[in-house]
């Protein structure tokens, strides 16, 4: 029985030490987090991206999951006009592939050069048309390539509860894809870090002149599925298909499955589940109905006084348990009360 007193103790001490070490973790914004997410992406630099583009392959089967998704476009001098309307062309036809709502993918559009001008928040349009609508206005700003002041301004002002992001609580994914044709005339690598420390998911598409070094300093890893290089603005619309690949969630249940009664989807893959009245099988596909079974319970009279004599025993176990308890917890809250003052 004492045993079983210290065990039951242990693990209550435990649970309690377990709480304190929690209250010393990496929150976002922490310097080492960033730091982290820094050489994370360097060890991976050296590495150049291999995507292979296949505008031809779609999947009817596909759905866009929720994001809150922000797009980061270069409009600066080397950017001529004709260009900038086939990236807005980009964005019109992104925004045809995504489940575009409220309670589904929210939108928004960040512009710069020299400056930076977000063209309309998350919480600004709930459906395509009025979205396509303000692509279409959207003019080049023209001037230098201030990519990580860019960045910097998504995530301060676009990537806010107050612009529309949902609450981390939600677990939406956060998107941000980077369109760039130069080299940043400003620092990307820390501030990129830290967009991703705050769990911002970074795509970077690079065009005709785009600097590959700064490309990856920006994107998330891996480096592989996060870098894009097309050689000119008459063929970005060919990423189209590629980000709904990337950015959509497969039904698993839609493509097939072997539930006997009901298929649950559960992101990548899926599990069975049975109707009211019936139970899973061993197999986890088929399904049995429930069988009730009638228990008749036989009292034995001479095993009355042993177990009373085991419950006296074991409430006086537990009323020492309840003691000693107490004391911990007196020693944990005036140690709480010491650091307080400390």
């Amino acid at each position: 029985m004492k045993s079983f007193l210290w065990t039951l103790l242990s693990l209550l001490l435990l649970l309690l030490l377990s709480d304190v070490l929690a209250t010393y973790h990496l929150g976002e914004g922490d310097p080492q987090l960033i730091a982290a997410q820094s050489y994370a992406q360097t060890r991976n630099n050296g590495r150049p991206p291999f995507r292979t583009l296949n505008p031809s392959k779609t999947d009817s089967q596909c759905r866009s999951r929720p994001l809150d998704l922000v797009f980061i476009i270069d409009s600066s001098r080397s950017v001529r006009p004709g260009e900038f309307e086939k990236v807005k062309i980009f964005l019109a036809d992104m925004v045809d592939t995504l489940d575009v709502g409220s309670d589904a993918t929210r939108v928004a559009v960040v512009n710069y050069a020299s400056t930076v001008k977000i063209e309309f928040l998350l919480k600004s349009h709930s459906n395509k048309p009025d979205m396509k609508k303000a692509i279409s206005r959207i003019e080049p700003l023209a001037a230098g390539t201030m990519t990580g002041l860019a960045i910097k301004t998504a995530v301060n002002e676009a990537f806010t509860e107050e612009s529309g992001a949902r609450p981390r609580s939600r677990k939406i994914s956060k998107v941000a894809i980077i369109v760039t044709d130069g080299r940043p005339q400003d620092q990307v690598e820390e501030v990129s870090a830290a967009a991703r420390a705050s769990g911002i998911e970074i795509y970077a598409v690079g065009v005709d002149r785009a600097d590959m070094r700064s490309l990856q300093q920006m994107a998330s890893i891996p480096l592989d599925d996060h870098v894009f290089y097309v050689e000119t603005y008459g063929v970005i619309e060919k990423l189209t298909s590629k980000f709904r690949e990337t950015l959509c969630g497969l039904d698993p249940c839609a493509m097939g499955h072997d539930c006997e009664h009901i298929c649950v989807n559960s992101n990548a893959s899926y599990y069975c589940q049975c109707r009211n009245g019936y139970i899973l099988n061993a197999d986890k596909k088929t399904c049995s109905p429930k069988q009730v079974k009638a228990v008749v319970v036989v009292e034995d009279p001479c095993k009355c006084e042993a177990r009373l004599a085991f419950q006296k025993q074991t409430q006086a176990a537990i009323q020492q348990l309840t003691a000693k308890i107490v004391d911990v917890s007196g020693r944990i809250e005036r140690l709480e009360n010491m650091l307080g003052r400390a």
